[in-house]
């Protein structure tokens, strides 16, 4: 059963252009490990919440845009296996490519789809 891995982030607005370049280079190192698709998004329409919002959970300051992206893997296997070699991979080390946000702020999570229409 096809599985996703989504994420959500602040960015430092100023960096949009490093980020869509960061993610563009990541997504083909994904691809390559498995990966069937990557999309990343940019915040256009992301409100503040008063009890949970997408700018709450990961504390988003006013310099920031929250972006939104999934990778959608084959099975739950392909994407242990995938993320195992994406992980190994030179290309994304941080001293090779260094994430242009705070990834301590990121969160992040498997889930197996169960609707798909």
């Amino acid at each position: 059963m096809t599985y996703v891995d989504g994420f959500v982030a602040a960015v430092p607005t100023a960096n949009r252009e490093a980020f869509r370049q960061h993610a563009q280079m990541a997504a083909g190192v994904f691809k390559e490990h498995g990966a069937l698709k990557v999309v990343e998004c940019w915040g256009d329409d992301v409100p503040e919440g008063t009890l949970t919002s997408f700018p709450m959970a990961v504390k988003r300051k006013d310099d920031e845009t929250v972006v939104f992206s999934w990778i959608l893997w084959p099975s739950r296997q392909a994407r242990d296996d995938g993320m195992k070699a994406v992980m190994a991979d030179p290309r994304v080390q941080p001293d090779k490519n260094p994430m242009p946000f705070d990834g301590k702020r990121m969160i992040y999570g498997g889930f197996e789809m169960i609707v798909e229409a």
